[in-house]
């Protein structure tokens, strides 16, 4: 089971704002930062993206719910890069 994990530091949106440019219009993205437990001896720090007006994670373990992977062009399958949802780890 993948497992993430939000600190208590971490329990806040960060907000970017991507500048127009060659025709594009601009975007605002929200996100937060989580740390994905990948076997290594340390988490890696990751970015989980929110929606405008999204709660940010609570303090806490998590794992992605299966909603939050495809099937891709290719038939394998990956995690989806915008709309995971995260479900917490119960003890």
């Amino acid at each position: 089971m993948l497992k993430v994990e939000i600190f208590k530091e971490n329990e806040r949106v960060e907000i970017r704002q991507i500048v127009p440019k060659d025709g594009k219009s601009g975007r605002t993205i929200y996100e937060q930062i989580a740390y994905a437990h990948l076997g290594g001896k340390f988490p890696v720090e990751m970015k989980i993206q929110l929606e405008k007006d999204q709660v940010p994670y609570a303090t806490g373990l998590y794992s992605p719910h299966g909603s939050s992977f495809k099937v891709n062009d290719f038939g394998s399958l990956e995690l989806r890069r915008f709309g995971m949802i995260l479900e917490p780890i119960r003890a």
